[in-house]
């Protein structure tokens, strides 16, 4: 599932391909992956020019001219593609948005969706997600008091959305590695040093994402930069460790597929 480095490559640069430009063409080809009538999603899209594209956790919203926000989660399997028709993948598209001779197409929406709110909605339906870790706002004293009270475990924590925006399943592993912290330590039981230790690996890793791109593949036809980032041990069971060389371990925690490093994830 694309998680928050993903849907911050795809906004910088769906700001520069679509920013200023007018919808053209609508189609949708699976009613349930937007939120109105397919006829009042058309007519409200329609001609409309995209005012810019902002991001919320592991969102993106389009804001149009009208006021209309298009608000947009991949889920797990969902993916995007901008070009023509001819450079489309070949896979199924549930919405397509037009450009004239050029297309945005949201592909894999069996979970994800595109929804269409007022600004009064979209704040609403936003309203619950946790601080931005990428914001210059987001300070360790900022993290320190939201991590006070917290009893749960560590990676099950990161992955809250009500507590920090846009972490999921893979860069919770990634963070805790790099902090060196076991993904069931419980917070109550770390250090201050730990704490800051993790404040600093989320800056990193989430950082460090974006700039190689994350790990979704190429958003266009000429994309170089989408999914350069190589993961330190998410999906690499068996794999020695880049720290350490000891194997990475996969286990089931909450559910959820783990791998870590039980040698020098020592905490």
């Amino acid at each position: 599932m694309p998680e928050l480095p993903e849907m911050e490559t795809y906004r910088i640069m769906l700001q520069q391909l679509v920013a200023g430009h007018t919808i053209t063409g609508v189609i949708i080809t699976r009613e349930k992956s937007i939120n109105v009538p397919i006829e009042q999603f058309s007519d409200q899209v329609m001609n409309q020019k995209i005012e810019s594209i902002d991001r919320k956790a592991k969102h993106l919203i389009f804001r149009l001219k009208n006021g209309v926000c298009l608000l947009l989660h991949l889920m797990l399997g969902g993916s995007m593609f901008y070009g023509t028709k001819g450079e489309k993948p070949d896979r199924t598209v549930q919405v397509q948005l037009s450009f004239e001779d050029r297309h945005l197409y949201f592909i894999g929406l069996r979970l994800g969706y595109l929804h269409l709110f007022s600004p009064e909605e979209l704040k609403s339906k936003l309203q619950n997600i946790g601080p931005e870790p990428i914001d210059p706002n987001f300070s360790l004293d900022a993290f320190l008091t939201i991590m006070k009270n917290k009893r749960g475990g560590l990676k099950t924590t990161l992955m809250n959305q009500e507590v920090i925006a846009g972490i999921g399943n893979r860069y919770s592993d990634e963070i805790l590695w790099h902090a060196q912290l076991l993904p069931d330590k419980k917070i109550n039981e770390l250090e201050q040093e730990d704490v800051v230790r993790l404040y600093n690996s989320i800056r990193f890793i989430l950082q460090k994402a974006i700039q190689s791109g994350g790990y979704m593949g190429p958003l266009f036809k000429g994309d170089y930069k989408t999914g350069g980032y190589n993961m330190y041990v998410h999906g690499l069971e068996g794999k020695a460790c880049s720290r350490c060389g000891h194997p990475i371990l996969k286990e089931e925690l909450s559910s959820r597929k783990t791998y870590f490093c039980q040698n020098c994830q020592l905490s």
